[in-house]
C-alpha cells in the first residue's frame, strides 16, 4: 500500500468484514513475565475514541475479532508486517506516535540472560464498565488514566487488586520477591548490585510515564494510575494514589488518596489528607473544587464544592456536627433562613459539594464551624506556569 488512498481502503475493508468492531482504546505494550506472573505492562503509546485506521491494522494481522476486552501475543513477523501496511507513511514516520513505536519494536526481543521473559502485545479494550479480568487489563486502564486520556472514574477499576502481581520494583525491573536474593546474588558475581525501591502491586508513576507541565518532587509518591493535570506540582510530601489526582493547576503538598479528584486552582497544604474510598468503607466519592484551599494538617470527608476552604487543623467528616452561621454572624438553616442558636446544626454530609463555604473550629468552644467564605484563594502562577 504505497499511497494513502491504497490504505484507506483497506481500512474501509476491514472495518466492513465479519465480526469487526472498533475498540473504545488501544495500544501496543512491552509485557514482562516470570513463570506464567505478569510482572507489569508498559504502553509507550495509547489511543481512546481515535485511530481507528491503526486499530484496523492491528486487529487485521493479529485475528482480533469481537467485542471482548482483551490481548493477542505481538510475533516478529506480525510486527513487521503491521510496520509495512503504514508504507505510505514511512516518510513521515516520526509524526505519527503510533508508527514510531511500531519502527522501534521492530527488532524488539529479550535479552538473553533477562530475568524477565519479554514479548510484545497489543490490547484491545471495547466495554470500559468491566471491571478488570488480567493484569494486561490492569496496566492499560492504570494508564489511560496516568496519560489523562481518561479522568478519574472514567473506567472501571474493580477487581485490580486481585489480578496484579505484588513484585519487587528494583534498578534491574520488577522481581518477584521470592527471587530478589537469587538475583542479588547473581548481581554481585558479576561486580552489580539490586537495588529494591519498594515492594507492592503499583509501580511509580514516573517510571512508567511523565506527565508533559508537572512537577513531581519526589516519584515514590504518585502512584501508576495517577491523574496529573498540566500545572500540577507535587510537593515531597505530597501524594496522589491511583484512579484520583488533578484536573488542572494544583499545588499538592498533602495525601489525595484512591478515588479522590481534585479540580483546578485548588491547594491542599502539608499533611492534607482527604479521605479516600478504598479503606474505613467510605462510599462518598469525595471531589475538591476549583479554587478551594485545605489548611495544613487538616482533611476532609465530605465533597468540597468551589471557593471553598477548611482551616489549618480541621477535619471535617460525614457524621461531625456543624453549625451554621451567614455573613452577619447569625445562626442560619441549611437554606439560610434565620434561625435560633442550636437550630443551626446539621450533619457533614449534608454539606457535601456545597460551594463557598469556610469550615473553621471556634477556638473557645470548640465546636465546629461552617460559613460563607469571604475569599476564594489565588495560586502563584510562577509555580504552575
Amino acid at each position: 500500500m504505497a499511497s494513502t488512498a491504497d490504505f484507506k481502503a483497506y481500512v474501509a475493508q476491514v472495518e466492513a468484514g465479519q465480526g469487526y468492531v472498533k475498540p473504545l482504546a488501544f495500544g501496543l505494550g512491552v509485557r514482562r513475565r516470570k513463570n506464567d506472573k505478569v510482572l507489569d505492562v508498559w504502553f509507550p503509546a495509547l489511543n481512546f475514541e481515535g485511530a481507528y485506521g491503526t486499530a484496523a491494522v492491528l486487529a487485521d494481522v493479529l485475528g482480533q475479532t469481537g467485542s471482548e476486552n482483551g490481548y493477542k501475543v505481538v510475533g516478529k513477523d506480525q510486527m513487521a508486517t503491521i510496520y509495512a501496511k503504514f508504507e505510505a507513511f514511512h516518510h513521515e514516520w516520526e509524526e505519527h506516535p503510533n508508527l514510531k513505536v511500531f519502527r522501534e519494536f521492530l527488532n524488539f526481543g529479550t535479552p538473553a540472560d533477562s530475568y524477565q521473559e519479554t514479548d510484545l502485545i497489543a490490547y484491545f479494550l471495547y466495554d470500559k464498565d468491566q471491571a478488570v479480568a488480567s493484569a494486561e487489563e490492569g496496566y492499560f486502564k492504570l494508564q489511560l488514566i496516568s496519560k489523562t486520556l481518561v479522568k478519574p472514574h472514567g473506567l472501571t477499576l474493580d477487581g485490580v487488586f486481585g489480578q496484579l502481581t505484588n513484585v519487587a520494583w528494583t534498578n534491574k525491573g520488577p522481581i518477584l520477591p521470592e527471587d530478589v536474593d537469587g538475583e542479588r546474588i547473581k548481581a554481585l558475581a558479576k561486580g552489580e548490585e539490586i537495588v529494591v525501591s519498594h515492594v507492592d502491586k503499583f509501580p511509580y508513576l514516573l517510571n512508567f510515564h511523565i506527565p508533559q507541565g508537572v512537577r513531581v518532587a519526589s516519584g515514590s509518591q504518585v502512584r501508576l494510575g495517577a491523574h496529573l493535570a498540566s500545572g500540577t506540582t507535587v510537593m515531597p510530601a505530597g501524594y496522589v494514589n491511583f484512579n484520583a489526582g488533578t484536573l488542572g493547576n494544583a499545588m499538592v503538598e498533602g495525601r489525595i488518596s484512591a478515588g479522590v479528584v481534585v479540580d483546578e486552582n485548588s491547594d491542599l497544604g502539608g499533611g492534607v489528607s482527604i479521605m479516600g474510598t478504598l479503606s474505613g468503607g467510605n462510599k462518598n466519592v469525595i471531589s475538591i473544587g476549583k479554587e478551594c484551599l485545605l489548611g495544613a494538617n487538616s482533611g476532609t470527608g465530605i465533597s468540597l464544592g468551589d471557593k471553598s476552604t477548611i482551616a489549618a487543623g480541621v477535619y471535617v467528616t460525614a457524621g461531625a456536627k456543624i453549625s451554621l452561621y451567614g455573613r452577619e454572624g447569625q445562626p442560619v438553616d441549611i437554606n439560610g433562613n434565620t434561625v435560633a442558636e442550636g437550630e443551626n446544626i446539621v450533619k457533614g454530609l449534608e454539606l457535601n459539594g456545597k460551594e463557598g463555604l469556610l469550615f473553621l473550629q471556634d477556638s473557645q468552644s470548640g465546636k465546629l464551624i461552617a460559613k460563607p467564605n469571604p475569599k476564594a484563594i489565588e495560586l502563584n502562577e510562577s509555580l504552575h506556569g
